[in-house]
């Protein structure tokens, strides 16, 4: 059986709860965004560092790979700025919302991908690439197991187990 009816009752009307949700889900995007941008640092200062010239095709190749999905992370974690700055006053908040939430879990599967082949480049060049293949694969393992399986479980528990004393959260 499938609940997903909230838990309590805020007593917020349907722009209050789509202004909380956003200003809730920008607050996740500077958390994520901050991981991006190190990692964007980092790989842009590698191709200027002297080991660089010593990579093989296919450490260039994960390099390159890397980096653009780097950027493409960080574009789908901004995107929700530029979306509300082109609709501000349009009366489309809920919009907004509903895209930006999308945006973000699209930006979290590429920085799952850009992760998994930042550690494939560095264990690779430190260890050889098995080490840095078995590296990956943990990497894509732990993001995938936590950014989706987990909330997925949890869901599924809540919808079959619904929690003995209500909770103040109405996402």
């Amino acid at each position: 059986m499938k609940n997903d009816a909230p838990r309590t009752v805020r007593r917020e009307t349907a722009l209050e709860r789509d202004d909380r949700n956003f200003a809730e889900l920008l607050q996740e995007l500077r958390v994520t965004q901050t991981g991006v941008q190190i990692l964007f640092a980092f790989l842009l200062t590698l191709a200027f560092t002297n080991r660089f010239g010593t990579l093989d095709e296919v450490q260039r190749g994960t390099y390159v790979a890397t980096l653009l999905l780097a950027v493409v992370a960080a574009a789908l974690f901004t995107a929700p700025a530029a979306l509300h700055r082109a609709l501000f006053r349009r009366g489309a908040k809920r919009r907004v919302v509903d895209v930006s939430g999308k945006l973000a879990s699209a930006g979290l599967c590429v920085l799952t991908m850009a992760f998994t082949g930042s550690v494939l480049l560095v264990v690779d060049v430190v260890l050889g690439r098995g080490p840095g293949i078995a590296a990956a694969v943990g990497t894509f393992t732990v993001c995938c197991g936590l950014w989706g399986v987990l909330p997925r479980w949890i869901r599924h528990r809540m919808s079959h187990h619904p929690p003995a004393v209500p909770h103040n959260d109405k996402s």
